[in-house]
């Protein structure tokens, strides 16, 4: 029924959100954390196709044992009053898509080979007293995580399929491909009415602001115990995206992604100078097409 809804969400809806509301609030005040996740080497060498296979291969690992303590204490507390209406099994769940991956990527006996790492216990530590002790904010853990997962999510997908050279039939990528949305845009709509909705007050926001900025350190921790891990690992790869800010002389409106973000905003100076800086590239010719329907849901992320 979840999905049907989403679906009739007319995507061509104005919608209105308010400073206060709950997505509002969250998106603002994790801003500084989710730039500083953003902007860590191991995202931005991910995001610019720099991803060794044996990093990709352990990022999805770690993925794996975070989404394991998350839905199983999303089971646990699909009937609370201030999480189930922000319960979309079928649609956001991504352990099972995990599963495959990890199966793809290391073969059938992939449980055995796999394991949960330094970085990624705190983690799922915190999801596993959360659904038992704090339940309430597991809304700011989904937010967190299935959100990003739509949003800037689907542009890793297609930085890795090629960078990895993976199959074109989704193996080893399908944690990026939720089946049960046909229309990101529209369910990000539907799940942030459903969480503006939600009965909150003013200290248990505060707690959620909390909890999601916990949710970002925890995401950065992951990334700087990857980065450091391949630092280790001598891996050619094809350097298939574009440059970071640094190789830009320091110039962040020479950014595709912050010209980007100008050009959702309105400012169509922008637009153009997304389109110049893309072309520039000879990579960049190459994944153009990718980019411009990818693009949006990058943004879309920046502004949410």
């Amino acid at each position: 029924m979840a999905t049907e809804e989403a679906l009739n969400y007319n995507n061509d809806d104005d919608e209105i959100l308010r400073p206060d509301d709950l997505s509002e609030y969250l998106a603002a005040g994790t801003k500084e954390a989710h730039d500083r996740a953003e902007n860590s080497p191991f995202a931005k060498d991910f995001l610019r196709g720099r991803i060794k296979r044996e990093l990709f291969k352990l990022g999805t690992a770690a993925l794996y044992h975070v989404y394991s303590a998350l839905e199983e204490e999303i089971e646990r507390n699909k009937e609370h009053p201030l999480f189930a209406a922000v319960y979309f099994p079928s649609e956001l769940h991504r352990k099972e898509a995990l599963a495959k991956d990890l199966e793809y990527l290391y073969g059938s006996d992939w449980k055995s080979q796999i394991s949960c790492s330094a970085a990624t216990r705190p983690y799922v530590e915190r999801l596993h007293h959360v659904g038992q002790h704090e339940p309430d904010l597991l809304v700011a853990h989904s937010w967190t995580r299935y959100m990003g997962d739509l949003s800037g999510g689907q542009i890793l997908k297609k930085v890795a399929q090629r960078a990895l050279k993976l199959p074109a039939n989704g193996d080893g990528i399908h944690f990026y491909q939720f089946e049960g949305i046909h229309n990101p845009t529209a369910f990000k709509r539907l799940y942030r009415s459903r969480m503006n909705e939600l009965e909150v007050d003013a200290e248990t926001k505060k707690r959620l602001l909390a909890e999601a900025n916990l949710a970002f350190k925890f995401n950065l921790q992951v990334f700087e115990e990857l980065q450091e891990i391949g630092n280790g690992i001598k891996e050619e790869v094809q350097d298939i995206s574009f440059p970071a800010h640094g190789d830009l002389g320091g110039d962040i409106s020479k950014c595709p992604y912050y010209a980007a973000k100008m050009a959702v905003s309105g400012n169509t100076t922008y637009m153009c100078q997304l389109a110049r800086t893309l072309l520039r590239h000879t990579s960049a010719q190459v994944l153009l097409a990718t980019w411009i329907a990818a693009i949006t849901g990058l943004a879309a992320w920046y502004i949410m």
